[in-house]
């Protein structure tokens, strides 16, 4: 049995481009808002009050990265039909 192979429609590519540009946009609020709340926080004084820092920053930047490869990562996997034998 045979299946078609999915072809994707005519505006993916948009829809990818758009995401890609969502994700950054959420990538730069979020590094602005870790800032502001390192900025707001800075005279707290708090010991190992950087690591929660550093641990937003590490997040945000994760997020960033994995939805930016969405779309590069898509384009590299090819056609995705599902052949049966």
């Amino acid at each position: 049995m045979n299946l078609a192979a999915y072809s994707p429609p005519a505006g993916a590519g948009e829809i990818l481009g758009l995401l890609a540009w969502c994700a950054t946009a959420a990538g730069v609020a979020g590094l602005l808002i870790v800032g502001i709340n390192m900025a707001i926080q800075l005279n707290r004084g708090e010991p190992g009050e950087g690591a929660a820092h550093f641990r937003g920053i590490f997040f945000v930047t994760l997020g960033c990265l994995v939805a930016s490869s969405a779309g590069p990562l898509v384009a590299a996997l090819g056609d995705l039909s599902l052949l049966g034998p």
